[in-house]
């Protein structure tokens, strides 16, 4: 017997009952991009592989174990995006919409992949929210984007849940100083270093200061601070940061060991975290990242940006009961018509009340069936009322108007009035 077909590990389905949370999520999000002047982009989910290894950095995780990567029939290496950055920042390189200084303020949304383990939170095909600003270099910027995902925890009800952390990674070349410095102190404690520190200690220094590792963080306590190799230009953004969160009254943490994951990072870096989600506490992250358009072949250009985790966010809003009550119905009016002429007035009706009522949710009974097998799937659709023709509102011109949830007797509504009527009970009630 052939093995059934199912998904791919870590590739989820999103289900019927599971999209209203996303489309509210995504609808909250989008508005509040509206109103703060940002534009949406949209990049192929496939792209050369060198894209990513020039700007996340070959040594890193995502570019050395987590790529989805394959050559295809032209013997081209392809990669399925692991992030967003480096896709926009190709778009606006090969577009030329960031040159001669325009700038330019940016978000996408779509799926990303990593080969991964899966668990609760972390899959290999997730979906991000991204956004990115290039040709602004001041803090100002910085502060407006942290500024936005305050807001949007409060507009979704999760603002006691997450926490802000932030730091400053410098210029290239002050990391560059504090890289040596931290390399030779590591190196002196190089037998306590668990066996990913030591391979990073290498490689990729800076990451060792993220691990997990409980004998490795207790080497960390005494190791150099980025803080005290920051150069004036860096210090001085960092601190206009801190004083325009303070100004709008948004608190934050200040922690050193804050890196990120990905190479192109310089001055601020910042996530959103939070401990109701266990090991994936992070939901939202981002910073600075000036070099990276000149790194892909582009003019100096400053750039910042964060990306948010769809799959995260909704599970909180989940766990946090966030969800309004209003998306557990899909449907606001069913109607019933028994007979073929029936059928066809209920199907004019229909479309005449929306026509009045464009935001009604309406559905019309499919697929015949007796009055009991219609409003037995009018009450299973969540409807709050259902609408009824037969013979008897035929001949009255009427539609019969019935509360499925509540109190309310059954009533008869004339034709030309049904639109006024729901207009009170449905869509203002």
């Amino acid at each position: 017997m052939s093995k059934s077909l199912q998904a791919i590990r870590g590739m989820n389905d999103i289900l019927p009952e599971q999209t209203p949370v996303w489309r509210y999520f995504e609808g909250t999000v989008s508005r509040l991009l509206d109103n703060y002047g940002y534009k949406q982009i949209r990049m192929p989910i496939v792209e050369f592989t060198e894209l990513f290894k020039r700007s996340i950095g070959e040594v890193t995780d995502i570019v050395e174990k987590e790529m989805y990567t394959f050559d295809d029939r032209n013997g081209d290496s392809l990669t399925l995006r692991p992030e967003g950055t480096a896709a926009c920042v190709r778009a606006v390189l090969e577009h030329g919409i960031t040159g001669g200084g325009q700038v330019q303020k940016l978000w996408y949304i779509g799926p990303m992949f990593r080969h991964e383990r899966p668990q609760k939170g972390r899959y290999r095909q997730f979906h991000q929210i991204g956004l990115e600003v290039f040709n602004l270099d001041g803090p100002d910027i910085d502060a407006e984007l942290i500024i936005m995902t305050w807001r949007l925890w409060g507009e979704l009800g999760i603002r006691d849940a997450v926490k802000l952390e932030l730091n400053s990674l410098g210029t290239s070349e002050s990391r560059g100083r504090y890289r040596e410095a931290l390399v030779e102190y590591l190196s002196a404690h190089h037998d306590k270093l668990d066996e990913d520190s030591q391979r990073r200690l290498k490689s990729n220094p800076l990451r060792v200061l993220d691990t997990k590792n409980a004998d490795t963080q207790a080497v960390l306590v005494d190791a150099p601070k980025m803080a005290d190799y920051l150069d004036e230009e860096s210090r001085a953004h960092f601190e206009g940061l801190k004083s325009r969160l303070d100004a709008v009254g948004i608190p934050y943490v200040l922690n050193p060991k804050l890196v990120r994951g990905l190479d192109y990072y310089s001055k601020t870096v910042f996530e959103w975290v939070t401990d109701k989600l266990g090991a994936q506490g992070t939901v939202c992250a981002g910073g600075r990242y000036d070099g990276l358009v000149e790194q892909m072949g582009g003019k100096p250009t400053p750039g910042v940006g964060f990306a948010m985790g769809i799959e995260r966010l909704v599970l909180m809003l989940e766990t946090l009961e966030q969800i309004p009550q209003e998306l557990a119905r899909q449907v606001d009016v069913y109607l019933c018509a028994f007979g073929e002429e029936a059928e066809l007035a209920g199907l004019a009706l229909a479309e005449r009340v929306r026509d009045q009522l464009p935001n009604l949710r309406l559905q019309v009974n499919a697929g015949a069936g007796s009055f009991k097998s219609q409003f037995k799937k009018a009450d299973k659709s969540g409807a709050l009322y259902a609408l009824i023709l037969g013979d008897d509102e035929m001949a009255q011109q009427v539609v019969g108007f019935k509360p499925l949830r509540g109190q309310g007797e059954q009533q008869s509504i004339a034709w030309d009035a049904l639109a006024a009527h729901l207009a009170t009970c449905v869509v203002q009630g």
